[in-house]
């Protein structure tokens, strides 16, 4: 009778490694981010300024932060469900900001996939692109918007044109280098089987440049939110980057983290999504 529950807790233990194994990086991330949070809330409310008194005396001080500087989840999380649920104010400006985002990410996409592939099918493509793309790439993209702003304006155009500029380049270098990593076996191959140029791309290069194209989307995607901001920041009377803007320059500090922290969440939203299309991915190529 005494072996059944060391059995049942033996289970139990069992089952608690594979719940832990299962899902480690989701158990450590959360963790991580609680405790931040949770250090956060400290320094607002001036938890570790009372815990280090009696250790430290009046130089305990020093860990009390006034809201106004740097606010606190509890007031960060108060504003957000007002601004979402209870005035809806954040929904206009979080549409203009989708709408410049998606049209400046499509835009960049479009224009970005066939350009690179090309530019690495093609070698006098290659070397005639080659030193523009190099130049964009080291050149700060940003620095183009007060040309961008006299050309355009303030509106809708000048931030989708700053987040494509941004979103572009990351993708047609992941494109052009995704031709160029193709497997020089499997072309000669197809080749000597009388497969002409348009069968190549379509059944070999496209294909397998899929991992590293999706490599360079999630570097466009980080890149557009900045662009999103920064588009927005420099003049514009809507959108996310507007409103932390404005919050900011009334030091209404726990508003400009609800958009910072929108922006984060669409980010990584995005990202993880990619994350999940990329591990599909993965499982149609053969393992090394």
């Amino acid at each position: 009778m005494t072996a059944i529950p060391a059995a049942s807790d033996g289970t139990a233990e069992l089952r608690a490694k594979r719940f832990y194994a299962d899902h480690e990086r989701a158990i450590l991330g959360t963790a991580v981010v609680v405790l931040f949070l949770v250090f956060w809330e400290g320094l607002e409310r001036g938890w570790w300024t009372e815990a280090l008194r009696p250790l430290v005396g009046t130089a305990a001080e020093r860990w009390t932060v006034r809201p106004i500087f740097i606010s606190s989840p509890t007031r960060i999380a108060a504003t957000a469900w007002r601004m979402f649920f209870v005035t809806g104010e954040i929904w206009t400006d979080l549409g203009w900001s989708a709408l410049a985002y998606a049209l400046g990410l499509g835009l960049a996409i479009a224009v970005g996939i066939p350009f690179g592939l090309a530019a690495g099918w093609y070698r006098r493509l290659s070397y005639a692109v080659e030193p523009l793309l190099a130049g964009l790439n080291a050149t700060p993209q940003i620095a183009f918007l007060p040309l961008i702003v006299v050309w355009v304006g303030t509106g809708l155009a000048a931030k989708v044109i700053i987040i494509f500029l941004l979103a572009v380049l990351p993708i047609a270098m992941s494109a052009q280098a995704a031709v160029r990593t193709t497997d020089a076996r499997l072309l000669v191959m197809a080749r000597s089987c009388g497969a002409g140029q348009a069968l190549l791309f379509r059944s070999i290069i496209v294909p397998s440049a899929v991992p590293h194209l999706l490599a360079g989307l999630r570097l466009a995607v980080g890149r557009a939110m900045i662009g999103i901001v920064v588009g927005e920041i420099y003049g514009s009377a809507s959108g996310i980057g507007a409103m932390i803007n404005q919050a900011g320059s009334r030091f209404q500090t726990d508003k400009v983290f609800v958009g910072v922290l929108t922006l984060i969440a669409a980010g990584m939203m995005l990202s993880e999504i990619i994350r999940s299309i990329e591990t599909r991915v993965a499982r149609w190529r053969p393992p090394l």
